[in-house]
């Protein structure tokens, strides 16, 4: 059965070097609220174009904490564009990176950002 996690978190970003001056890398720390409380840890690479509001990111976010209850820790993958100003995002638990109580996690992480606010709404299952 599937259930939902909805909260806030805070993310705080650190530059990493690139041997590519094209490509951006970063090292992203979360602190996160909600019916999910832990922090997470990702490394995204980005890249602009030429053209104004085109772009992408690709991201591995290692999430510790609590969820429904259950400690352990998950992967979860980001893949974003943006086509224009025309935004898309897919992130996704990476299967069987479930640890402790969180083993068999499985879902799908939906961010919202408005006005630097971010949101989440976590679908997931575990078996």
């Amino acid at each position: 059965m599937t259930e939902r996690a909805t909260g806030t978190f805070t993310t705080a970003f650190e530059p990493l070097t690139s041997d590519d001056e094209t490509i951006g890398r970063m090292r992203v720390r979360k602190t996160i609220s909600g019916d999910l409380t832990g922090s997470g840890v990702a490394e995204m690479m980005s890249v602009g174009t030429a053209v104004e509001g085109s772009a992408g990111y690709v991201a591995i976010d290692r999430i510790t904490g609590t969820l429904g209850g259950r400690q352990g820790s998950f992967v979860l993958q980001h893949f974003g564009l943006m086509a224009r100003g025309q935004g898309t995002l897919t992130v996704s638990v990476v299967p069987d990176s479930g640890t402790g109580e969180l083993t068999g996690l499985t879902g799908f992480f939906d961010i919202v950002n408005e006005n630097g606010v971010h949101t989440y709404t976590f679908d997931y299952e575990l078996s």
